[in-house]
């Protein structure tokens, strides 16, 4: 079996994380080789980048620079980690890729998408990703949620509602744009019905693990 390379995407609170590793876990249980990675991050280039561009004051980096900072660590992670695995025939399920560049910096910074694309053909080229699932959520209660964690990394969480908005928007537009690579999920349901949801979308995007 050929690798393959899906990615989740969406707002903040979406729970994302969750149904990556649930993800994962099924895959596993079939005897593939799958890769959980996430961005920015996924290697160790990129996770030094990351602590930059999640942490700090909201100001810090302007969209333009986020933009480059996001693809010179996703350039990092696609050399060492996603394409050195997908050569190898491993599946990849990464937290994030290059449309969150598009709706966070792109839809909800303002960054052109003229610019994007230009630079997403120079790093990311003909390395797409075979299925994009985009967790979708009202943007007020998915905050909500990442923002009780708690934790440091709550630089975007802190950009306002608006925002947020703004990004939901980029998310869903791309999403109608590309029906054939793109699956837009219902995130504000208990996560048993939203994991078998996305078992459905995986297993009909990949004939291959039918009935598995």
């Amino acid at each position: 079996m050929t690798g393959r390379f899906i990615t989740f995407e969406g707002g903040e609170g979406a729970g994302k994380s969750t149904q990556v590793r649930a993800l994962v876990a099924h895959l596993r249980d079939l005897g593939l080789e799958v890769v959980q990675t996430r961005e920015p991050g996924g290697s160790s280039g990129a996770e030094a980048l990351r602590e930059l561009l999640v942490t700090g004051e909201t100001g810090r980096w302007s969209p333009l620079s986020e933009t480059l900072m996001m693809y010179a660590a996703r350039a990092n992670h696609l050399e060492q980690v996603i394409r050195p695995a997908l050569e190898r025939g491993a599946w990849i399920v990464c937290d994030r890729f290059a449309d969150s560049t598009r709706a966070y910096q792109g839809a909800g910074g303002g960054v052109t998408p003229d610019l994007i694309e230009t630079i997403d053909r120079a790093v990311v080229g003909e390395t797409q990703p075979d299925l994009v699932i985009v967790m979708d959520m009202p943007p007020a209660a998915g905050l909500r949620r990442a923002l009780s964690r708690g934790d440091d990394e709550n630089r975007f969480e802190s950009k306002g509602l608006a925002f947020h908005e703004r990004l939901r928007e980029g998310f869903l537009r791309r999403a109608a744009t590309h029906p054939q690579r793109y699956r837009l999920i219902d995130a504000d349901r208990p996560i048993e019905d939203i994991r078998v949801n996305i078992w459905a979308e995986v297993s009909d995007r990949f004939p291959e693990l039918k009935g598995s």
